[in-house]
């Protein structure tokens, strides 16, 4: 079954109080769910893992017991069928300035903690970088449905930490899923932009 917004907020309070830690960072899939509580494509949230980053953790130990305590097999999976996985900011490739763009979750189900949630086209372009097929379909899915706004997406796209032909291949890829001719003008003239500056970059 596809996680919710309520299965979120549970793992949002259950890493929180594993490491002693006032709010944690998500960052992948299910990141989603805090833009968007409800209405995403099934596709979007079909992952039962949710990946929680620390604020501060130089040693990986905080991210080692959030997997150990809520982590695939645990007790807390068995039981809630939702696990959680620490991670360290190395796991993914994210564009520049995506800390400025979290969302707070901040709810009843949180129980006094705040997940931090990568924004939607962070998170996006963040799966172009990564090119595996399963993160090729989820984005395909959330363009497809409206649920990323494919202009924000070609200025994460270009802010990656990447080399030009990964952005090229990221942007081809949003544009067989997003022709621009049938799209907004900003989408059109913010793709034909990033095109041309990579190819002056050469």
């Amino acid at each position: 079954m596809p996680m919710n917004r309520e299965q979120l907020e549970h793992v949002i309070r259950a890493a929180g109080s594993v490491i002693g830690d006032e709010g944690v960072i998500i960052i992948g899939s299910q990141a989603i769910l805090g833009t968007f509580p409800d209405g995403l494509p099934e596709l979007a949230t079909l992952s039962t893992e949710v990946d929680v980053l620390a604020f501060d953790d130089p040693s990986g130990e905080k991210a080692d017991a959030v997997a150990g305590a809520l982590g695939e097999f645990s007790q807390f999976h068995e039981t809630f069928d939702v696990y959680a996985d620490g991670v360290d900011v190395t796991t993914a490739k994210l564009p520049d300035g995506w800390q400025d763009r979290l969302m707070e979750v901040n709810t009843v189900g949180t129980g006094g903690r705040t997940g931090w949630c990568l924004g939607v086209a962070d998170l996006c372009a963040s799966k172009l970088a990564a090119h595996r097929d399963k993160d090729l379909a989820y984005v395909e899915a959330v363009v497809g449905s409206g649920h990323v706004s494919r202009t924000d997406l070609v200025e994460r796209i270009m802010g990656l930490p990447v080399d030009a032909v990964e952005k090229k291949r990221s942007l081809d890829f949003l544009q067989r899923t997003a022709p621009p001719g049938r799209k907004s003008s900003a989408y059109r003239s913010a793709l034909r932009s990033a095109r041309e500056q990579l190819d002056s970059s050469g």
